[in-house]
């Protein structure tokens, strides 16, 4: 049956079935969304609650474990992180990726609303969620800055508008601000007066609590008229404040702005924010896991235009990062990459053909094929990203071999003598199985794939999807479109007149083929060196995968790095703002350096330090105006940033993939668990320390932050009763005075402000103040601090982090250039298990690190799996056994050299390293398809003997097996030696493909006729033994 021949005899059908798949895919095209990479964020919900004033070790142990033990029943949790800090507690619950976000929303707002009860009471409001993760990088910061308008205001427009706006973007999950705080009125007591007075500081506090009140008052009416009640209950300026009534005292008042200085201020004073070293307010946009970066930053800048036009005078917003620059300057390069491979793949098949005619027929198969293949992704709703255009300049080297097949042998029968239409109708009978075998065997290798779970699964199921229905789509036209062209376009061969000398290129041809048959010729009198060779290769495969570098991820140069500063923990937040400042100029003085913005202090303001740090976020400029990558713009900043005393800042390059919920100041993490949380305190600095000390590993540093200072009162609780007192006025009193607590709310028309109390600023200074603080009582009388307690100097954390609810430590580290995350993991196991770690502490690598960990375990497997599923498929396409092997016999060179060109290129194998090698086995398998399918065909209809079989079969299909390799080859090595943004990701892909393309094509031409040839005598000699009667090969028919 010939299904080729119905579009033959009907051009003008066939044609316009061609247009139609071409049109459908430029409209596809375009309403293609554009993205990064494919969807493969993990669902990730951050749980934040507040409680001012709260150690870590109270938030820990009253906020953050029984929120912890209610999420953690949800279903499909697979990482649940929590960090505690002053007044703060931060829970990251991250879940499988097949579960869906907005579902998980609604269990994690049960469990808050479940746990709620079993809450601090003096919590500001109840747990939010947001749905972002902690740990990626912002995809746009705005900055606000301004000569004339003071922070406060600059943030309080920020808070008001900007950030509520932003936040109703489709796509955006929170808005962060850094660098200020809302204004509020500061209320700064003087406790000697006060006390001096017979007021306590808590009277005071009830005392403004009362002056601003904010209630109904109902309303008044009679049989014709209404009236609204209303007074002036609400003070919301500090000179409303001044002559509030705190006692009377002997008939006398005693007024608020007699003990205290108020004043219009800040609620919190201890931040501070710079935009290229000016101070500014700063605004983070975090998208939601499921949402495309590119629309959501395009739906955030576009109402920019507008958000400014409402701005006051004198201030101004602008734009200091935006992750879609490179992402489409990527996505740029790799469609000039694809274009690139499109018309490399063109050369090979005119220099082979020779004839622009012929040349024309793969030219529009090529198109016509991609563009059908947008089609398919559109349906399947997947996006133009680095990945998928790289399965498309892949695929541009595939797309071309069937068109090749099918092109080179119609014109083997031209040449012949054969007129081209009825060449046509029979080469593509003679050829129609082969593509389809070439096509379906590719196509199996990636079932496992489609089938694998985890990040790696997901990342290339697109990759798979789109490759797998390219060269579905390349089957069709190669079957149809191809075959009619052929007959209409190519013309009958006339022999060259007489004594017309051969073109150079017909000499070289020859030659080359004339070679191959004498070398052939003596391989096939020496089967037994070259089986040995093939043994060779296939142990040689098992060392040279024991050796390569393995890693996870190419480490990519997004053109923006982020950076935790990594202070003393006694730091104070005065001496914070120096070192912030400093290390701004540092960064911004890097002639690769574009923006600089950072922060410190506020809520959460440190990162994953908490108070004792700051971050910062830095643009690059475009890669064509710098001639550094990021890894290599923080590898000279490093020595610059390290002289600065008490504080390090870590730089690490931010990526497309992140896997885990935790904000580290490094790529790849460590984490620390122990059932004791003294052993845990004990090993943990020794490990750390260890780690160090490690040549594989750099910017090693820890969330751990236990040796903050703390003034710790022992309090006599007998002399505190008999002196009429108790620990809550203590506490209290304490906390108003020290804690910038919020004792009132101003409600406005846009937004709501706060009454802050605190001690002036000299009583703030040192622990010495403790011993002339008096406590007044109920009864107004005024009792020492020093008369029930004592003070004494210590240490306290000042953060506590848990995982899977129990405490926990994470160490973060970078890898030095040249350093796989193999060897880095393995140093560290090494070394935990030379020091002796007792295994009462457990280690385990987080994120990056262990979904590399998962991956390296199932590289063998899925390599495994992609044969098994080659070899079915041709055991099924070929009704036989031993063809298979055959045929699968030519993947242990494919293996052997995409190995040796990843070493010799000094790259790792990663998974896209691994994507490659499962490619070169749909690949490589074709050369022994084009010659074990003639041999066959021989062998069954001329009656030719297995040997002879077999080597007319390697000669005639000499030419095209050149020409699809060649064209393979050519496909990919755009991506192997491209450069521009993104290449760092395509390198692996191209580097693997090329390298096993080059080693396969010289040892397969020799190997595959031997192995054909040794397993059918031994099938002849397994029926001799069995006393069954010998059949030709040829039985093994196909259509």
């Amino acid at each position: 049956m010939n299904l080729s021949a119905l579009f033959i005899r009907r051009p003008v059908a066939t044609s316009l079935l061609a247009l139609a798949i071409a049109l459908v895919g430029l409209v596809a095209y375009r309403l293609l969304p554009v993205a990064a990479l494919p969807q493969v964020d993990f669902p990730t919900l951050t749980v934040s609650a507040n409680l001012p004033g709260a150690s870590p070790e109270t938030m820990a142990a009253t906020v953050a474990t029984p929120l912890e033990r209610a999420l953690g029943t949800i279903a499909g949790v697979t990482e649940l992180t929590s960090s505690s800090s002053l007044g703060n507690t931060r829970i990251t619950l991250q879940l499988d990726l097949d579960q869906n976000i907005e579902t998980a929303a609604k269990s994690v707002q049960a469990a808050i609303n479940a746990t709620r009860s079993q809450l601090p009471s003096g919590m500001s409001g109840n747990p939010t969620y947001r749905k972002i993760n902690p740990s990626d990088a912002p995809v746009l910061i705005l900055s606000m800055t301004s000569d004339s308008v003071s922070r406060a205001a600059m943030y309080d427009f920020a808070s008001t508008v900007l950030a509520q706006r932003l936040a109703q973007v489709k796509g955006v999950g929170q808005v962060n601000m850094g660098g200020g705080s809302l204004p509020a009125v500061r209320v700064e007591v003087d406790p000697g007066g006060l006390a001096a007075a017979g007021v306590g500081v808590e009277s005071l506090r009830q005392a403004i609590d009362a002056a601003n009140v904010t209630r109904p008052k109902g309303s008044l009416e009679n049989g014709e008229r209404h009236w609204q009640l209303g007074a002036s209950d609400q003070a919301t300026k500090a000179a409303d404040y001044l002559p509030t009534i705190v006692s009377w005292k002997s008939g006398a008042a005693l007024r608020l702005g007699d003990v205290a200085r108020v004043f219009d201020g800040e609620q919190d004073t201890r931040n501070m924010g710079l935009a290229n070293g000016k101070p500014a307010v700063i605004l983070l946009i975090n998208r939601q896991p499921d949402a495309n970066v590119i629309e959501t930053v395009e739906r955030a800048l576009a109402i920019l235009p507008q958000l400014r036009a409402e701005l006051p005078p004198g201030i101004k917003l602008e734009v200091v990062a935006d992750r879609t620059v490179t992402i489409r300057a990527s996505l740029r390069e790799v469609q000039h990459t694809l274009l690139l491979s499109i018309g490399l793949v063109i050369m090979v098949v005119f220099l082979f053909l020779r004839n622009a005619r012929a040349a024309l027929i793969p030219s529009v198969a090529v198109p016509v094929s991609l563009l059908g293949t947008f089609a398919v992704m559109y349906l399947c709703g997947f996006s133009l990203n680095n990945i998928s255009l790289m399965a498309l300049v892949i695929v541009t080297g595939f797309v071309v071999d069937d068109a090749v097949v099918v092109l080179e042998n119609i014109s083997r029968h031209i040449e012949a003598g054969m007129t081209p239409f009825d060449a046509a109708l029979r080469g593509a009978r003679e050829v129609g199985f082969t593509v389809l075998s070439m096509s379906l065997s590719l196509i199996a290798v990636f079932i496992p794939i489609l089938l694998m779970g985890g990040v790696v699964g997901r990342l290339f199921r697109e990759f798979a999807v789109t490759l797998s229905a390219a060269i579905l789509v390349s089957l069709v036209v190669s079957l149809t479109l191809t075959p009619m062209m052929c007959a209409r376009l190519l013309k009958p061969h006339a022999p060259p007149p007489a004594g017309t000398r051969p073109t150079l290129a017909a000499r070289l041809q020859d030659a080359l083929l004339g070679g191959y048959g004498r070398s052939l010729a003596v391989v096939l009198r020496h089967p037994w060196i070259t089986l040995a060779l093939l043994f060779a290769t296939i142990a040689f495969n098992g060392y040279l995968y024991g050796i390569v570098p393995k890693g996870f991820f190419p480490q990519q140069d997004t053109g923006r790095i982020m950076g935790f500063i990594d202070a003393d923990q006694r730091t104070s937040f005065q001496s914070m703002q120096g070192k912030l400042s400093r290390f701004v100029s540092i960064v911004q003085q890097d002639p690769a350096v574009d923006n600089v913005v950072g922060y410190a202090g506020g809520a959460g303001g440190g990162g994953p330090r908490g108070g004792s740090g700051g971050m910062m976020f830095v643009t690059l400029k475009p890669l064509a105006e710098r001639d550094v990558t990021a890894d290599q713009v923080i590898g000279r900043l490093r020595g610059k940033l390290s002289r600065e005393p008490g504080a390090s800042l870590f730089l690490v390059a931010a990526q497309d993939i992140r896997i885990g919920g935790r904000m580290s100041g490094a790529q790849y993490e460590f984490t620390l668990q122990s059932d004791s949380l003294q052993t845990l305190r004990q090993w943990e600095p020794r490990i750390r320390e260890a780690m160090r000390k490690l040549p594989q590993l750099e910017d090693v540093s820890s969330d751990r932050q236990d040796k903050g200072e703390q003034t710790y009162l022992e309090v006599d609780r007998d002399a505190l009763a008999r002196l009429g007192l108790n620990q809550r006025l203590v506490n209290a009193t304490l906390n108003d005075l020290f804690g910038q607590r919020l004792v009132s709310t101003i409600y406005g028309p846009l937004n709501q402000y706060r009454v802050v109390l605190e001690a002036e600023q000299r009583y703030l200074q040192s622990p010495e103040i403790l011993n002339d603080l008096f406590v007044v009582g109920p009864d107004g009388n005024r009792v020492p601090l020093a008369a029930f307690s004592r003070w004494q100097a210590g240490t306290m954390p000042l953060a506590v982090n848990h995982q899977g609810g129990s405490v926990a430590s994470t160490i973060s580290f970078n890898l030095p250039v040249g350093v796989s995350l193999s060897e880095a993991t393995d140093a560290v196991r090494q070394e935990m298990a030379r020091i002796g770690v007792p295994s009462s502490v457990h280690g385990s690598f987080e994120g990056n690190a262990k979904a590399f960990q998962a991956s390296l375990k199932s590289q063998p497997m899925l390599i495994l799996a992609a044969i098994v599923a080659v070899y079915l498929i041709l055991g099924m396409l070929y009704e036989n056994l031993t063809h298979p092997i055959t045929i699968l016999s030519t993947l242990p060179s494919a293996g052997v050299g995409a190995i040796l060109a990843l070493l010799a290129f000094k790259t790792e194998f990663g998974v896209i390293s691994l994507i490659g090698v499962i490619l070169l086995i749909g690949i490589v398998k074709k050369n022994a398809i084009m010659m074990i399918d003639f041999a066959i065909s021989a062998e069954r209809d001329r009656g030719l003997s297995p040997r002879d079989a077999i080597f007319e079969a390697c000669l005639l299909r000499f030419r095209p097996i050149m020409m699809t390799t060649l064209a393979a080859l050519f496909g990919a090595l755009p991506l192997a030696f491209g450069v521009g943004d993104g290449a760092e990701l395509r390198q692996p892909l191209g580097i693997t493909i090329v390298g096993g393309l080059i080693l396969s094509q010289i040892l397969t031409l020799y190997t595959t006729p031997v192995v054909y040839l040794q397993l059918d005598r031994l099938r002849l000699a397994l029926r001799r033994r069995l006393g069954r009667p010998s059949h030709s090969p040829a039985s093994a028919t196909h259509p």
